[in-house]
């Protein structure tokens, strides 16, 4: 379903991107490359295949995402990471080239994303497929603390945790991608719009997890039965 969601928000195109939730201590579900592959928007529950941090396991036809290690990585270096989601906004891809800063311009219209561009977006640098664990690791270390962090040139990489990690993964890369969108316009439009006021940003207050992320979900969710894409 997070696989669906994002493609179908446009933050995935065609056959890129993937979606990971970790199974234990050193294991994970990833979604993987499947023989009739038809891309993210029709992924079914024979394309989540469980295999160990490095990517092995019973694939049965199924092949590991060549960026693995983007999964494997982060999930190995923290352990309070539960989900990981990789994908391609296309706004997100715009801002990284040209630079644009994800700047705190708006604050009630989209709380998350307001908060998420005070607390700064981090950037790994290099526009190369991490199909390497040296490259996984030097995107770990890029992105440090953070639950998101935008690939300059490739795309994003965000982590949810705990009970309900895949919908807050998920969200956070739609939230980034609100960020992002709203930067590239006001970047077009000369870029005037000064940043909040502290005491904006003191009257912002955190809606919880259930508004944030829950709510957001079950709203995808409903868009994707609407359309006939979802899977229940």
């Amino acid at each position: 379903m997070a696989c669906r969601i994002l493609a179908n928000a446009g933050l995935a195109e065609d056959i890129l991107g993937h979606v990971s939730v970790r199974v234990g201590a050193d294991r994970m579900l990833v979604r993987c490359r499947g023989p009739q592959e038809q891309g993210l928007l029709f992924t079914f529950d024979e394309d989540v295949r469980q295999v160990d941090l490095d990517g092995r396991g019973e694939l049965e036809g199924w092949a590991v995402p060549n960026e693995l290690p983007i999964h494997g990585e982060v999930l190995r270096a923290r352990p309070e990471v539960d989900a990981v989601v990789h994908c391609h906004p296309p706004a997100v891809l715009v801002a990284g080239v040209e630079e644009v800063p994800l700047r705190p311009v708006f604050g009630a219209y989209n709380i998350p994303a307001a908060r998420m561009a005070l607390e700064g977006v981090p950037v790994y640098p290099r526009a190369v497929l991490v199909r390497r664990p040296e490259l996984g690791r030097e995107l770990v270390e890029a992105m440090g603390a953070s639950t998101v962090c935008v690939m300059r040139g490739h795309g994003i990489t965000t982590v949810g945790s705990g009970p309900h990690a895949v919908e807050q993964a998920v969200v956070r890369a739609l939230t980034l991608d609100v960020l992002a969108r709203v930067s590239v316009e006001r970047a077009r439009l000369g870029d005037r719009a000064a940043d909040l006021t502290p005491e904006d940003v003191a009257e912002l207050p955190d809606l919880g997890s259930s508004f944030n992320d829950l709510n957001i979900w079950r709203h995808h969710v409903a868009r994707l039965r609407l359309s006939g894409l979802a899977l229940d």
